[in-house]
């Protein structure tokens, strides 16, 4: 509402008191706006010294594709370390298979050990979005710091529940004219496939 106003002061001021023809104002305000007072935040679960230095997140790509898409600087921070060095240099990677699944590349940080945990800044705009569940990645939740420090949940994390949820079984099996029994029973609700054996 704030930015709305500003805007249409602006306007007034700008267009209106000139007596220019009224126009149409569009924006695109995830950078601007959004994108600033998002941060993904990530632990440590692995290192590894082999060619290069590298840190790999619980996080990936499937939560912030920016950086591997086109390769966006996102500025990062190891909590409880912000003041410390930079006199180390890592490549930050996500848990994919794909070797693009990087955050940061040669980005110099102090000295990060397994279970410190990494703020990835400006992450408010085209990160849950961009998201996707690609080798059975699952988008992470979303949490909003209001003004008098209290934090709530926006949006809750997924589940192997959503995971599945599109996915129509019941019909796997049947011949093309609709007949036959269901190969598997999930879709219906069951937590067993048709030979009895327990998924859940």
């Amino acid at each position: 509402a704030a930015v709305g106003h500003g805007v249409r002061k602006a306007y007034e001021k700008t267009i209106l008191a000139r007596g220019l023809k009224p126009v149409n104002i569009a924006m695109e305000c995830g950078r601007m706006i959004t994108g600033p007072y998002g941060y993904l935040v990530s632990t440590v679960l692995h290192k590894k010294n082999t060619y290069k230095n590298y840190i790999g997140l619980d996080a990936c790509m499937a939560n912030l594709m920016r950086p591997a898409l086109y390769g966006a600087y996102h500025h990062i921070t190891v909590l409880g370390k912000e003041t410390a060095p930079l006199d180390q240099v890592y490549d930050v990677t996500g848990s994919l298979c794909e070797n693009n699944d990087k955050f940061a590349i040669d980005r110099n940080l102090p000295k990060i050990d397994i279970g410190d945990i990494l703020v990835i800044h400006d992450a408010g705009a085209h990160g849950h979005a961009m998201g996707f569940n690609y080798n059975g990645k699952l988008r992470s939740a979303e949490l909003l710091l209001k003004p008098d420090g209290s934090v709530e949940m926006i949006r809750r994390a997924e589940t192997l529940d959503d995971y599945f949820a599109t996915l129509d079984m019941f019909n796997v099996g049947r011949s093309r004219h609709g007949k036959g029994r269901p190969r598997n029973k999930y879709a219906a609700g069951c937590p067993e496939t048709a030979t009895g054996d327990s998924i859940g």
